[in-house]
């Protein structure tokens, strides 16, 4: 039988505890951090083929010791870690991308309706997303952070809103919003 998730609330005391240098903490957040982190990368893998190159042990481990190693953040709540893993998600995945899109060409068509995967066929999509969210980075940044965390970090509406301090409505609208640009300059390049 599995361990129930703990709440959001006791994940927010332990991220707040590990902030101040209690070790205690993280001995027992570790094993909740990183079942939740291979949550969110079977997400994102879960339709791709089993012998890809990047697995989603690979992604977990990668993004849970980027996390670890993370100093002198404050994590605020359960939400703004995993908004933070979602920002890392999106590093290993595009770094990941890149190294693939390099020995291969092709185009940029995708759907921000699925979670981020990764094989072959896809390193330019997602180079293609990664370029183009850091181009509505630069005109609107909380848009761009709501696809990441969406998008990357699988976090829902309310999770999201939580963390940027808004309502959810406001993160609803902004998706779309976001989304619709997003499908405008991709279709650009």
């Amino acid at each position: 039988m599995t361990n129930p998730s703990p709440s959001p609330q006791e994940m927010t005391r332990l991220l707040a505890a590990w902030s101040e240098g209690d070790h205690s903490a993280l001995d027992k957040l570790a094993p909740l951090v990183y079942a939740e982190l291979h949550h969110m990368a079977r997400r994102h893998m879960r339709r791709e083929r089993p012998d890809h190159t990047l697995q989603t042990t690979a992604l977990v481990n990668e993004a849970y010791l980027r996390l670890i190693d993370q100093r002198d953040v404050h994590w605020r709540n359960r939400a703004h870690f995993f908004a933070i893993a979602a920002q890392m998600m999106r590093r290993i995945l595009i770094d990941h991308a890149r190294k693939r899109a390099s020995a291969k060409g092709g185009g940029a068509k995708f759907s921000l309706e699925e979670t981020a995967v990764l094989s072959d066929e896809r390193a330019a999509e997602l180079i293609a997303l990664d370029e183009a969210l850091d181009s509505l980075a630069e005109i609107d940044e909380r848009k761009s952070k709501i696809v990441e965390m969406r998008f990357f970090g699988g976090l829902g509406v309310e999770e999201i809103a939580n963390v940027l301090g808004v309502s959810p409505d406001t993160i609803t609208r902004e998706w779309g919003r976001a989304k619709a640009w997003l499908h405008r300059e991709i279709q650009k390049s």
